[in-house]
């Protein structure tokens, strides 16, 4: 049986990275878009209360991006330290 193993590289991160500055500019124009059609509504109307309720919820997402971007990082950090540091002998 022949053992493949992963490989990471340093260069991968730049992928993860463009996929959060992305997201993150995708979710800066989603919200202005939002806030610009919120008030084509009239006050209490069904529409406007799911505009705002929208715009709430991506608030949200958006408070936590920077958690999303840890959580990344220290799973990065935890893969390179085990593939350089727990090397077994073949």
């Amino acid at each position: 049986m022949e053992q493949t193993s992963a490989r990471f590289e340093v260069g991968d991160i730049l992928y993860l990275a463009l996929t959060l500055v992305v997201a993150g500019i995708g979710i800066a124009f989603g919200l202005n878009v939002l806030s610009d059609t919120k008030t084509d509504f009239t006050a209490n109307s069904a529409e406007r209360n799911a505009t705002e309720d929208t715009i709430a919820g991506v608030a949200k997402f958006t408070d936590k991006m920077g958690l999303i971007a840890t959580v990344i990082v220290a799973a990065i950090v935890i893969g390179v330290l085990v593939r350089y540091l727990f090397v077994r002998p073949n």
